[in-house]
């Protein structure tokens, strides 16, 4: 029998109007954004489904609005996976969804996260910029040999890697990266997450983390940074916390799933970032796309047909 995970996006995939679909649908979506308007102590329903987008955009604000969003849809969905993931901030809507994290926890802390990163470096002082057509090794040894920090962040599919840092050492190695015939794309970020300088973020999220119980999970999780199956709670809470400065490693934990028997990936949350990579990373696996209540249904089909087939 082959196995479905279920995958959760991460910063990026925001806009507005998320969401909105599946509120007016399902009770259970209700619940979940009333949850967060709790959390937070303001309307984060009216953030999503109205905007502004520049106040969406916001660190602060984009983290517990798309973890709130993927959970509603996820909850509306009712349905159960055999193993999850999540990119970067989506790997909290994971531990949501095992069962490892509270709602209310995550919401909570990934307020605080997105807080934490977005103060952690100085407007203008960092960049983060998207590598294609290049290897791995290449964009590796480019970060290692530039002065400076700049270091690869994000190893999203084969041809697409993120590089972030120091805003001067992201631009000397984008540039040497276009002599060696890549393609680079500065990203309109307001921090260079995932890299060394997110380490004061890390300390002082560490501290927050440190008073919430985490508990095994129900179901596999593939960690960002060990791109590998943990369960064990206090595992799970050591992977969020280290991913806050450390590189993503999506290529490799979705090359795992597989790997250990996933043959169908649904990614629930906004936009189809998750589904785009994951179809660059393998042939083997069918990916299906949930962002409102119209997906459920062929989303169901393509469960069924994958653990029956």
């Amino acid at each position: 029998m082959s196995r479905v995970a279920f995958v959760y996006p991460g910063q990026g995939s925001q806009k507005v109007g998320m969401g909105r679909e599946v509120f007016e649908q399902s009770k259970q979506a209700r619940e979940v954004f009333q949850t967060a308007d709790d959390v937070l102590g303001f309307s984060l329903r009216t953030m999503c489904f109205e905007g502004p987008e520049e106040a969406l955009k916001l660190t602060a604000n984009t983290q517990p609005a798309i973890l709130t969003t993927s959970l509603a849809l996820h909850r509306a969905f009712g349905e159960t996976p055999d193993v999850v993931a999540g990119h970067s901030l989506g790997e909290w809507t994971a531990n949501v969804v095992a069962g490892s994290i509270g709602m209310s926890d995550a919401i909570r802390l990934v307020r605080l996260r997105g807080t934490y990163m977005q103060e952690a470096v100085p407007v203008g002082t960092g960049a983060m910029a998207a590598v294609l057509k290049a290897e791995r090794e290449l964009v590796d040894r480019v970060c290692r040999e530039t002065p400076g920090v700049v270091e690869p962040v994000n190893y999203n599919c084969p041809g697409q890697i993120v590089i972030a840092g120091e805003a001067k050492a992201v631009e000397a190695a984008s540039e040497r990266l276009k002599a060696e015939k890549a393609r680079v794309m500065p990203l309109p970020v307001s921090a260079p997450f995932h890299c060394s300088l997110m380490e004061p973020a890390e300390r002082r999220l560490a501290l927050d983390l440190a008073k919430v119980e985490m508990r095994d999970a129900r179901f596999p999780l593939y960690t960002n940074i060990g791109a590998a199956p943990v369960t064990r709670g206090e595992e799970l809470k050591s992977a969020l916390l280290r991913q806050v400065s450390r590189a993503v490693r999506w290529e490799e934990a979705v090359t795992q799933m597989v790997e250990d028997g996933v043959r169908l990936f649904v990614e629930i949350g906004p936009g189809r970032v998750l589904t785009g990579l994951i179809s660059r990373i393998t042939s083997e696996a069918k990916v299906v796309s949930v962002q409102t209540p119209d997906d459920f249904a062929a989303a169901r089909d393509a469960i069924a047909e994958a653990r029956n087939g």
